[in-house]
């Protein structure tokens, strides 16, 4: 699938509309830089890759939130696209060379609600449903994981992550086991286990969390031979309570105060057993507060802006780390805390038995410590209650152990098939790897000298993809080489093994390339080759020996801004 067209309407009006074609597409800033005096910033080079990816899924804001307008909104371009009827119009094509080739027609505007347009091929296309529409279309595949916008981190390289790092490309709190998912998926490999493995591992962990719980009270040992104490207990008070002979109105009301107690007693653990699944949630949830609470924003905010400063390509404002940052553990949050309001009802409901049941335990009582010749039987009588009581508060801890024990069991023993059905494609894996290594290591030994090499190793949690190179730390400028060397040979690998995959690479900050590198990658591989790169540069930052007219596709300026505003 490659890029055709980019856009850019205002109602009836049409601000740009981007021609895109095979080899290397140059989005131009024209601002001279050499002087000093101007700083290449505000014209929108890299807002046409973000409209792109606005086009596949993202949320637009960085469109207008952006350390490029120096980490505040860009007020002009965010009213204007927000206060205005500007669409924009993306459309993917299977072949630019074959005219009949079938095409993908993606059209978006930054309205809300019924002004909202969110449209593929004329149809509209609900929020919650465009990533699985554009994944099937695109990619053929129906299965939850990896998301669309997880498979396609890589071909939209204009944030943080995706600018320093290769092949980890999504945000730094991804898991291993997603991360598996995805690089099995990049390896042509689409299996339907990713999204259920992830759950487990998410079951795992609380049922660990439960029995550290438990193991702080007693171990299942401990509770086991406590058991054995209270039975031998209550075997003993039992016969000595047959010893008594009792009136038969005594005898009557007895039983029904046992009856009360066994009540309580039921009433009890039950009460028990929920307070103590609250005060988990509770203390979960706490956790999750001191997440956001423990944070020295000032101190923080104070290094990220001397690291801004420092290193001026940080793509996330620190607002808009520290907001994601809190808006996942307030998800994490509300997803814990949702059964809080059931079970508080459920244990207020409870209670009120409870009390009923301890009122008329109270007058039975009343009424049988009448008799002064029973003072005997009934501190008897109580203490087997207690007793009765002790067991039922054990045997509910190891019910919550025994059924705890299960699931993790059956959590490992799930999780356990489902890595051996994964490890079964370990030779289909490195084979893939294999193939891939042959365009890798080439390109990579092209551009530099030196053979990159991908390798998928087996941790705990899944399969990982590293890198390998003869430096252990690359400069800047040659990681961004070695992300192209990445990017465009899989490009290459899936076309060779028939992976259904995105032919356009859109890449921001390639001037830290040196300029025979870039030569190289534009000149001698792109346009040799059947793939989209798509640039954002400045001018005076490319190469002399480049044709920049040839390969231009817009030319924006201080005076001739991509939105025009």
């Amino acid at each position: 699938m490659f890029l055709k067209s980019l856009k850019i309407e205002e109602g009836e009006s049409l601000i740009r509309n981007i021609s895109f074609r095979k080899g290397i597409n140059l989005i131009v800033d024209e601002t001279e830089t050499r002087s000093r005096k101007e700083s290449g910033n505000n014209v929108g080079k890299t807002t046409v890759l973000r409209l792109i990816d606005y086009c596949l899924g993202s949320s637009g804001k960085n469109i207008y939130q952006d350390p490029e307008f120096r980490g505040r909104s860009n007020s002009v371009v965010e009213n204007y696209l927000t206060g205005n009827n500007v669409c924009i119009t993306l459309v993917l094509k299977d072949d630019l060379d074959i005219a009949a080739s079938r095409e993908i027609v993606i059209r978006r505007n930054f309205l809300q609600r019924s002004d909202k347009i969110l449209e593929i091929n004329g149809e509209p296309v609900k929020s919650k449903d465009f990533p699985e529409c554009l994944k099937s279309l695109i990619f053929n595949s129906s299965v939850s994981k990896p998301t669309f916008k997880q498979i396609v981190s890589k071909n939209v390289r204009d944030e943080k992550n995706r600018l320093i790092n290769t092949v980890k490309v999504l945000h730094p709190a991804t898991k291993y086991e997603e991360y598996e998912a995805l690089y099995l998926f990049w390896l042509g490999i689409d299996i339907d286990v990713s999204d259920r493995k992830q759950k487990l591992f998410a079951h795992k962990k609380i049922e660990e969390d439960l029995q550290k719980r438990l193991k702080k009270e007693k171990t299942i040992s401990q509770i086991k031979q406590s058991l054995l104490v209270v039975d031998s207990e209550i075997e003993e008070l039992e016969a000595k309570k047959d010893n008594f002979s009792v009136n038969e109105n005594y005898e009557n009301e007895v039983q029904q105060l046992n009856l009360a107690k066994a009540k309580i007693n039921r009433l009890s653990t039950q009460i028990a057993r929920i307070e103590l699944r609250i005060e988990l949630i509770k203390e979960s949830a706490g956790e999750l507060e001191d997440e956001i609470s423990n944070v020295n924003v000032e101190k923080i905010k104070s290094l990220y802006e001397e690291a801004k400063f420092l290193m001026p390509s940080i793509q996330k404002t620190f607002d808009e780390t520290l907001s994601f940052h809190n808006g996942m553990v307030l998800e994490k949050k509300k997803y814990i805390t949702n059964e809080l309001p059931s079970l508080e009802s459920e244990l207020l409901g409870l209670n009120k038995q409870l009390e009923d049941y301890l009122s008329q335990e109270k007058a039975l009582a009343a009424s049988i410590s009448k008799s002064d010749t029973m003072n005997e039987f009934q501190s008897v009588v109580l203490k087997l209650n207690q007793s009765y009581e002790s067991k039922g508060s054990l045997e509910e801890q190891k019910r919550l152990w025994e059924s705890s024990m299960d699931k993790l069991g059956a959590i490992k023993e799930e999780l356990k098939k489902i890595d051996q059905g994964i490890d079964s494609l370990d030779d289909k894996i490195q084979k893939r790897v294999s193939e891939f290594n042959k365009f890798f290591s080439k390109l990579s030994n092209d551009l530099y000298g030196e053979k990159y090499v991908l390798s998928a190793d087996k941790n705990p949690k899944g399969y990982e993809l590293n890198i390998s190179s003869v430096l252990a730390n690359p400069g800047t400028g040659k990681k961004k080489g070695e992300m192209a060397a990445f990017d465009l040979s899989y490009i290459l690998f899936a076309d060779h093994m028939g992976i259904e995959c995105l032919h356009f690479v859109l890449q921001d900050q390639i001037e830290n390339i040196h300029d025979n590198q870039i030569t190289s990658i534009l000149t001698d591989f792109v346009e040799n080759n059947n793939c989209q790169y798509v640039l954002s540069v400045l001018r005076d930052k490319l190469p002399s020996d480049i044709d920049v007219s040839k390969f231009e596709v817009v030319s924006l300026s201080q005076n001739d801004k991509l939105f025009r505003v």
